[in-house]
């Protein structure tokens, strides 16, 4: 969204939106210039009177306020004037055919719509959704004399920065089921970030895994032969930064996903390009609709990644102009920073849990980005991106409460290390509620946090879920925040402090703000239904912020 004008709505008939859902219900980022102008309190409420909209969102279930962006899109359109085409669609990563699982109903629906308001002329038939579609780009061999240059496409970006990495190191015990590490880039800008703030990264396929899939669909003789990309069909996208002449060993590697868990829509496109006839039967199975479980039980359960599904289809032929239009991008990854650029001038600093699991397949799944940065060594030079976070600071005198079990510390050790470094440092100014397992195993930042506290500029609640004897109930950060209601409702009631929740979406966040209400309620002496609605006047005002995944 954040590439299209919104000064260009009010000239637009007809259009769809796809909507992402952050945070504690926020809208994207690429929205937020679009949303804050449909906000506006000065619009007539007639202004979208000529327009017919379509909205599809993406979110999550394990979040309270599921697809919310979604919804607050169509009800402003709707109170501006414009029409709802059809019913919103709402796709939801927890059923278990992913977003798949809305979106296929809700495009059938939709066109049917379409049609109705739109009908084909006379003689015309619409084209059947098993077409084969045009290719977005015609690829031909560069010029003899082309010269491919190997550097980082991200060089001519001005939002992002030249960083070299000065320390990789892992912050779990080594006999620790779980990698998390400390990395440390020093920046040669003076690049200006906030606590809360994001880095962005690029990351790249493994060199074995992207030789072993080039051999596989047949492109290794020509994988290193110069090749220039015109972009055909400009309305569908390309991958960001892709230059006009480049290779296909450098587009495997930079710029689409073969490591990817494929959707629906990709072994829709494969079947066209398989040569073996039971291998496209297979493929026609998978997408037909009585298919859905066993295309779920094949790709999605095990995480199969889209190279190890064309390890198995071998007869497919991918023409390399349908290269952008099968392989999804190879998006960049969002880390929250775990440092204050105030205490580490010229630098940023992450902590990353190295995403590596497994299913019942032979080989684990790792993530494309945390092992690739998993393998980096000192000295490594990248570019690095820094986005704006949701998360503000109140003024100095104000507590602020910190809740961030596992690596949800992150954006917390930069929130306390910009105040303590502002001189905002005491047991009141500044709590930190942690979560982990073992405090010797997974303990991040231990030895820093116990400094702090013993310095006096900061409140320290460990909660270690699986240091207690056998048959004990476990300890959580809510539990913690439980035991402490008379001093949480002094900071939080009296003090007015700022609140902010970072880490798993899971059950977390939502037993947290249960915990606050308690202390509301017990110490606070208000009712159940009034602490829980003082929790939520605290998010209206931007006391209590959430920065969560899942």
């Amino acid at each position: 969204m954040d590439a299209y004008s919104p000064s260009e709505l009010i000239n637009e008939h007809l259009v769809i939106f796809v909507v992402a859902t952050t945070g504690t219900g926020r809208e994207p980022r690429a929205m937020t210039p679009l949303w804050q102008m449909l906000l506006r309190a000065d619009l007539p409420e007639d202004l979208f009177e000529d327009l017919t909209f379509a909205v599809f969102g993406l979110g999550d279930t394990s979040y309270t306020k599921f697809c919310w962006p979604a919804k607050l899109l169509s009800r402003r359109l709707a109170h501006l004037g414009a029409m709802e085409l059809c019913a919103r669609g709402e796709g939801d990563e927890q059923h278990h055919l992913g977003i798949e699982g809305a979106l296929g109903p809700w495009m059938k629906t939709l066109c049917a719509v379409l049609l109705q308001l739109y009908p084909l002329p006379e003689g015309v038939e619409a084209e059947s959704p098993d077409a084969i579609p045009p290719p977005r780009v015609a690829i031909r061999n560069a010029d003899k004399g082309a010269q491919v240059i190997r550097k980082d496409p991200l060089v001519t970006d001005r939002q992002y920065h030249n960083a070299v990495l000065t320390c990789n190191r892992r912050t779990t015990a080594a006999d620790w089921y779980q990698d998390v590490r400390h990395f440390e880039f020093e920046l040669d800008e003076n690049v200006q970030y906030e606590p809360g703030d994001v880095a962005v990264i690029h990351p790249e396929a493994a060199p074995a895994d992207v030789e072993s899939f080039l051999a596989c669909i047949g492109y290794s003789n020509t994988a290193d032969e110069p090749l220039e990309i015109q972009h055909v069909l400009e309305d569908q996208s390309l991958p960001d930064h892709l230059p006009d002449v480049t290779t296909l060993r450098e587009i495997f590697t930079r710029y689409v996903d073969i490591n990817a868990v494929p959707r629906r829509s990709f072994f829709a496109l494969l079947k066209h390009f398989a040569q073996d006839d039971m291998e496209r039967e297979k493929l026609e199975e998978f997408l037909a609709e009585e298919g859905a479980d066993d295309l779920y039980d094949y790709c999605q359960k095990p995480r199969r990644t889209i190279r190890e599904v064309l390890e198995e289809f071998r007869s497919a032929q991918i023409p390399r102009e349908y290269i952008f239009d099968l392989f999804p991008p190879l998006r960049p990854r969002q880390f929250s920073i775990a440092s204050s650029i105030k205490a580490h001038p010229r630098s940023v600093q992450l902590c990353i849990a190295i995403v590596q699991y497994r299913t019942f397949l032979k080989i684990p799944r790792r993530g494309v980005c945390t092992s690739w940065l998993a393998d980096l060594k000192p000295g490594h030079q990248l570019r690095i991106g820094f986005q704006k976070g949701f998360i503000t600071l109140p003024s100095p005198s104000t507590p602020v409460i910190c809740i961030g079990p596992g690596t949800g510390v992150a954006p917390m050790r930069a929130v306390l290390q910009d105040r303590i470094h502002d001189g905002i440092s005491s047991a009141d100014a500044n709590t930190l509620y942690f979560g982990c397992r073992s405090a010797t195993k997974d303990q991040h930042y231990g030895d820093e946090w116990a400094a702090y506290a013993r310095e006096g500029k900061m409140t320290y609640r460990a909660a270690f879920s699986r240091d207690g004897p056998e048959g004990k109930a476990r300890t959580y950060v809510q539990d913690l925040i439980r035991e402490d209601a008379t001093r949480v409702w002094e900071l939080v009631g009296e003090k007015e402090a700022w609140v902010y929740i970072s880490g798993s979406a899971n059950k977390m966040p939502a037993a947290v703000r249960a915990a606050i209400a308690f202390a509301v309620q017990t110490v606070g002496g208000k009712t159940e239904e009034e602490a829980t609605e003082y929790v939520a006047g605290m998010e209206r005002e931007g006391r209590l912020v959430e920065e969560c995944w899942s």
